[in-house]
């Protein structure tokens, strides 16, 4: 067996191989074609018309708000303290099973105060409460 030995005069290959990547530009043109007619196709369906419906209050979420000075608001009417606040959610609770409440409280408002009427919201078997806030300033 006979090698060669690499003399001077022969240079290195400086040709690029352009077989693979014609065969994976041909792959991608093919999953081209055959997708684009299929994104370009729609079904034309005749919808039903109905008449628009009003949401119920009853599935419209309580507003809860605390003031600044600590004033608790339920559905904008006030109320006189946390049982007061708790008695009211639990009939509701009672006659709507899934109530949800959102809190409105102000930035100045002492989160001990938050934290006493989220604990009257929980004990009176409310389990849906969301944070109310708004975009603004920093």
């Amino acid at each position: 067996m006979a090698f060669q030995a690499q003399s001077e005069e022969q240079e290195a290959m400086s040709e690029i191989n352009v077989t693979p990547l014609v065969d994976v530009m041909l792959v991608l043109m093919v999953v081209f074609l055959v997708t684009a007619p299929l994104l370009t196709q729609s079904v034309k369906v005749s919808l039903p018309k109905t008449a628009s419906t009003d949401q119920s209050d009853k599935d419209q979420p309580m507003k809860l708000g605390i003031d600044a000075q600590g004033g608790v608001t339920l559905n904008t009417q006030p109320v006189a303290d946390l049982a007061a606040l708790e008695t009211t959610l639990k009939t509701e609770a009672q006659s709507n099973p899934e109530l949800a409440v959102h809190l409105y409280a102000d930035q100045a408002v002492n989160y001990a105060q938050v934290a006493k009427v989220m604990a009257a919201v929980q004990r009176a078997g409310i389990g849906k409460m969301a944070f109310v806030s708004t975009e603004g300033q920093q």
